[in-house]
Protein backbone atom coordinates (compact mmCIF):
# COMPACT_ATOMS: atom_id res chain seq x y z
CA UNK A 1 0.00 0.00 0.00
CA UNK A 2 1.30 3.66 -1.00
CA UNK A 3 1.02 6.91 0.84
CA UNK A 4 1.10 7.76 4.61
CA UNK A 5 0.61 5.34 7.19
CA UNK A 6 -2.65 5.06 9.29
CA UNK A 7 -3.15 7.33 11.97
CA UNK A 8 -4.43 5.96 15.03
CA UNK A 9 -5.60 8.54 17.74
CA UNK A 10 -3.94 7.62 21.60
CA UNK A 11 -8.19 7.53 22.72
CA UNK A 12 -8.64 4.60 20.07
CA UNK A 13 -8.26 0.59 20.05
CA UNK A 14 -7.24 -1.36 16.83
CA UNK A 15 -7.07 -4.94 18.14
CA UNK A 16 -4.88 -7.64 16.61
CA UNK A 17 -5.70 -8.88 13.32
CA UNK A 18 -7.21 -5.78 12.08
CA UNK A 19 -6.16 -4.23 8.77
CA UNK A 20 -6.34 -0.62 8.42
CA UNK A 21 -5.06 1.00 5.11
CA UNK A 22 -2.33 4.14 4.06
CA UNK A 23 -3.83 7.26 5.47
CA UNK A 24 -7.04 6.38 6.80
CA UNK A 25 -7.73 8.54 9.81
CA UNK A 26 -9.22 7.02 12.96
CA UNK A 27 -10.47 9.49 15.67
CA UNK A 28 -11.65 9.75 19.55
CA UNK A 29 -12.59 6.48 20.82
CA UNK A 30 -12.74 4.33 18.10
CA UNK A 31 -12.49 0.64 18.15
CA UNK A 32 -11.56 -1.60 15.37
CA UNK A 33 -12.02 -5.05 16.15
CA UNK A 34 -9.95 -7.97 14.86
CA UNK A 35 -10.61 -9.30 11.42
CA UNK A 36 -12.71 -6.07 10.32
CA UNK A 37 -10.36 -4.81 7.07
CA UNK A 38 -10.37 -0.85 5.98
CA UNK A 39 -9.18 0.42 3.00
CA UNK A 40 -6.48 3.53 2.21
CA UNK A 41 -8.18 7.33 2.37
CA UNK A 42 -10.80 6.50 4.91
CA UNK A 43 -11.96 8.13 8.20
CA UNK A 44 -13.46 7.32 11.19
CA UNK A 45 -15.04 10.16 13.45
CA UNK A 46 -15.18 9.93 17.19
CA UNK A 47 -16.45 6.51 18.95
CA UNK A 48 -16.48 4.49 15.65
CA UNK A 49 -16.68 0.79 16.16
CA UNK A 50 -15.70 -1.90 13.34
CA UNK A 51 -16.46 -5.41 13.97
CA UNK A 52 -14.81 -8.33 13.30
CA UNK A 53 -15.44 -9.35 9.74
CA UNK A 54 -16.97 -6.01 8.37
CA UNK A 55 -14.78 -4.83 5.13
CA UNK A 56 -14.76 -1.07 4.39
CA UNK A 57 -13.50 0.32 0.91
CA UNK A 58 -11.12 3.17 -0.13
CA UNK A 59 -12.37 7.22 0.95
CA UNK A 60 -14.96 5.82 3.13
CA UNK A 61 -16.44 8.68 5.77
CA UNK A 62 -17.95 7.09 8.81
CA UNK A 63 -18.84 10.22 10.98
CA UNK A 64 -19.46 10.55 14.90
CA UNK A 65 -20.96 7.76 16.94
CA UNK A 66 -21.45 4.53 14.15
CA UNK A 67 -21.33 1.03 14.83
CA UNK A 68 -20.52 -1.28 11.73
CA UNK A 69 -21.74 -4.93 12.63
CA UNK A 70 -20.69 -7.96 11.10
CA UNK A 71 -22.35 -8.60 8.23
CA UNK A 72 -21.50 -4.94 6.45
CA UNK A 73 -19.66 -4.12 4.02
CA UNK A 74 -19.17 -0.70 2.50
CA UNK A 75 -17.60 0.20 -1.41
CA UNK A 76 -15.54 3.07 -2.00
CA UNK A 77 -16.59 6.59 -1.49
CA UNK A 78 -19.62 5.57 1.11
CA UNK A 79 -20.41 8.52 3.30
CA UNK A 80 -21.90 7.49 6.77
CA UNK A 81 -23.54 10.49 8.35
CA UNK A 82 -23.25 10.85 12.18
CA UNK A 83 -25.09 8.52 14.60
CA UNK A 84 -26.30 6.59 11.49
CA UNK A 85 -27.22 3.00 12.31
CA UNK A 86 -26.99 -0.53 11.05
CA UNK A 87 -28.13 -3.77 12.59
CA UNK A 88 -27.10 -7.37 11.41
CA UNK A 89 -30.01 -9.19 13.29
CA UNK A 90 -34.09 -8.97 12.04
CA UNK A 91 -35.72 -10.54 15.38
CA UNK A 92 -33.11 -9.76 18.09
CA UNK A 93 -33.26 -11.26 21.94
CA UNK A 94 -30.83 -10.14 24.50
CA UNK A 95 -31.56 -14.19 25.99
CA UNK A 96 -31.52 -15.69 22.57
CA UNK A 97 -28.06 -16.02 20.19
CA UNK A 98 -28.97 -15.19 17.00
CA UNK A 99 -24.59 -15.42 15.82
CA UNK A 100 -26.02 -17.92 13.17
CA UNK A 101 -28.39 -15.39 12.06
CA UNK A 102 -26.21 -12.41 10.75
CA UNK A 103 -27.76 -11.14 7.68
CA UNK A 104 -25.86 -9.34 4.73
CA UNK A 105 -25.68 -5.71 4.45
CA UNK A 106 -24.17 -4.35 1.04
CA UNK A 107 -23.47 -0.31 0.41
CA UNK A 108 -22.50 0.56 -3.41
CA UNK A 109 -19.72 2.59 -3.90
CA UNK A 110 -20.57 6.71 -3.38
CA UNK A 111 -24.03 5.55 -1.40
CA UNK A 112 -24.77 8.41 0.97
CA UNK A 113 -26.38 7.33 4.63
CA UNK A 114 -27.60 10.61 5.91
CA UNK A 115 -27.79 11.11 9.72
CA UNK A 116 -29.42 8.82 12.11
CA UNK A 117 -30.57 6.76 9.30
CA UNK A 118 -30.90 3.16 9.99
CA UNK A 119 -30.19 0.66 7.60
CA UNK A 120 -32.31 -3.16 8.26
CA UNK A 121 -29.69 -5.35 7.62
CA UNK A 122 -30.03 -7.80 4.25
CA UNK A 123 -30.19 -4.97 2.07
CA UNK A 124 -28.34 -3.88 -0.37
CA UNK A 125 -28.08 -0.01 -1.35
CA UNK A 126 -27.27 0.58 -5.00
CA UNK A 127 -24.07 3.10 -6.24
CA UNK A 128 -24.96 6.40 -5.06
CA UNK A 129 -27.99 5.80 -3.44
CA UNK A 130 -28.95 8.79 -1.23
CA UNK A 131 -30.43 7.85 2.33
CA UNK A 132 -32.21 10.98 3.53
CA UNK A 133 -31.70 12.08 7.52
CA UNK A 134 -33.93 9.94 9.70
CA UNK A 135 -35.02 7.66 7.11
CA UNK A 136 -35.23 3.62 8.13
CA UNK A 137 -34.30 1.09 5.21
CA UNK A 138 -36.18 -1.54 4.83
CA UNK A 139 -35.49 -3.14 1.61
CA UNK A 140 -33.06 -2.98 -1.07
CA UNK A 141 -32.14 0.44 -3.06
CA UNK A 142 -31.89 1.16 -6.46
CA UNK A 143 -28.34 2.90 -7.58
CA UNK A 144 -28.58 6.93 -7.05
CA UNK A 145 -32.43 6.63 -5.61
CA UNK A 146 -33.29 9.14 -3.55
CA UNK A 147 -34.27 7.60 -0.30
CA UNK A 148 -36.67 9.37 2.43
CA UNK A 149 -39.05 8.59 5.28
CA UNK A 150 -40.34 5.75 7.90
CA UNK A 151 -40.06 3.32 5.93
CA UNK A 152 -37.90 5.00 3.35
CA UNK A 153 -39.53 5.84 0.15
CA UNK A 154 -37.55 6.67 -3.38
CA UNK A 155 -38.79 10.11 -3.87
CA UNK A 156 -36.36 10.98 -6.64
CA UNK A 157 -33.01 10.49 -8.10
CA UNK A 158 -29.29 11.58 -6.98
CA UNK A 159 -26.21 12.44 -9.79
CA UNK A 160 -23.49 10.72 -8.47
CA UNK A 161 -22.14 14.58 -7.62
CA UNK A 162 -24.86 14.56 -4.78
CA UNK A 163 -27.30 17.30 -6.52
CA UNK A 164 -30.96 15.82 -7.18
CA UNK A 165 -32.08 15.39 -10.96
CA UNK A 166 -34.74 17.02 -12.21
CA UNK A 167 -37.65 14.89 -11.25
CA UNK A 168 -39.41 15.38 -14.68
CA UNK A 169 -36.28 14.56 -16.78
CA UNK A 170 -33.71 12.61 -14.56
CA UNK A 171 -31.36 12.33 -17.39
CA UNK A 172 -28.89 15.22 -17.66
CA UNK A 173 -27.61 16.93 -14.23
CA UNK A 174 -27.80 20.55 -14.05
CA UNK A 175 -24.37 21.19 -12.11
CA UNK A 176 -21.82 18.59 -13.63
CA UNK A 177 -23.48 17.35 -16.62
CA UNK A 178 -23.37 13.62 -16.29
CA UNK A 179 -25.92 12.16 -18.72
CA UNK A 180 -28.37 9.26 -17.47
CA UNK A 181 -30.78 6.91 -18.76
CA UNK A 182 -33.81 5.59 -16.80
CA UNK A 183 -35.09 1.74 -17.64
CA UNK A 184 -38.05 1.16 -15.74
CA UNK A 185 -36.97 1.77 -12.38
CA UNK A 186 -33.51 1.80 -12.72
CA UNK A 187 -30.97 4.60 -13.79
CA UNK A 188 -28.09 4.16 -15.47
CA UNK A 189 -24.98 6.15 -15.79
CA UNK A 190 -24.45 6.80 -19.56
CA UNK A 191 -20.74 6.81 -20.01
Amino acid sequence: MGGAKPFIHESAYVDEGAEIGADTKVWHFCHVLGGAVIGEGCSLGQNVVVMNGVRIGNNVKIQNNVSVYEGVELSDDVFCGPSMVFTNVINPRSHVSRRNEYKKTLVGRGATLGANATIICGVTLGEYAFVGAGSVITHDVPAYALMVGVPARKVGWMCQCGERLSDRNPTSCKVCGTKYRLDGEELRRIP
